[in-house]
């Protein structure tokens, strides 16, 4: 692998981000019908550029794992170094609290996700996320001591959270890429199969956001809206799509934002554009009919 191979994996991380924010009627989150997204309270415009400036941060990531080799302590503190020094460029990007949920959620999955791609050129998402995992398992003895919410919500609810997920090998990003094949098969567009791909996370997920936001009776109505959805056949049937736009409307009245969700659809996506692009061989732009490179502007 060389540098320019970083910097495609990186890219590739990049547009999985912002197809992810892009993608549209998401329930309770920021798209673009709103690119000032008041109703959710995080600005889509400012998540796109915070979503770019983590370009450098990922390919540094990629660069890093290539040089042990194997998923190594020393590797996963270098992560976390790293990832603190893109965390605070992504808040000068994109505007600080603003885009404060992407912050640790993003870089935690997707900086795991690029290393561990780095690390297994050419492997498929199964041996990627067990390599992040591996990846995972190790301390950090560079983090911050001070909690997040997130770990708050972990601690007060048993529910593992991103870096739970990472360390079962993301689970939830497999089942989402899981439901993106199954949905094409289907004859779904894109951007219902990855809608479809959005609600069987958010169907069962511990996701700490709701948790934080309105306690286990708001994230059983996250879990239960997706399942309705799903049940009426997804995104590409009226009567899903009906179902989709009533717990969009439900989610936003309340203020319950399902972000961890979200951002383990830009794992699978991300690892999806792999398996299509055959990356880390031979780079991007994504091929039409998956749509990542026409998601998002140019990086530059």
């Amino acid at each position: 692998m060389t540098r320019s191979t970083d910097e495609a994996l990186a890219r590739a991380a990049v547009l999985a981000l912002i197809a992810q924010a892009e993608l549209t009627p998401k329930p309770g989150l920021a798209d673009t019908r709103d690119l000032r997204a008041r109703a959710t309270g995080t600005d889509l415009l400012a998540l796109r550029w915070s979503a770019k400036a983590l370009a450098p941060g990922f390919a540094a990531m990629a660069a890093a794992a290539r040089r042990p080799g194997e998923p190594s302590r020393a590797l996963r503190e270098e992560l976390g170094a790293i990832g603190r020094c893109a965390e605070w460029t992504m808040a000068r990007a994109g505007g600080g609290a603003a885009t404060g949920p992407l912050h640790h959620g993003a870089l935690w999955v997707m900086g795991l996700l690029v290393a561990a791609a780095a690390l297994r050129p050419g492997a498929g998402p199964g041996e990627v996320t067990a390599t992040a995992k591996r990846i995972a398992d190790h301390p950090d003895r560079g983090a911050p001591r001070r909690p997040s919410p997130g770990s708050q919500v972990s601690v007060t609810y048993g529910a593992p959270g991103v870096r739970g997920e990472a360390r079962a090998a993301f689970p939830h990003v497999r089942r989402a890429l899981d439901a993106l094949s199954r949905a094409r098969t289907a004859g779904a567009t894109e951007s219902q199969a990855r809608l479809d791909a959005l609600l069987t996370v958010m169907s069962t997920l511990q996701d700490t956001g709701p948790l934080y936001r309105a306690g286990p009776p708001g994230l059983r109505r996250v879990k239960e809206g997706a399942h309705t959805v799903l049940e009426a056949g997804g995104a590409a049937t009226p009567e899903g799509a009906a179902a989709l736009a009533a717990l969009d409307a439900d989610l936003r009245e309340l203020g319950i934002a399902p972000r961890g969700s979200a951002v383990l659809l830009a794992g699978a996506l991300f690892l999806d554009g792999l398996a299509v692009e055959g990356l880390p061989v031979h780079g991007l732009p994504a091929p039409a009919g998956h749509g990542l490179a026409r998601a998002a502007p140019p990086l530059g």
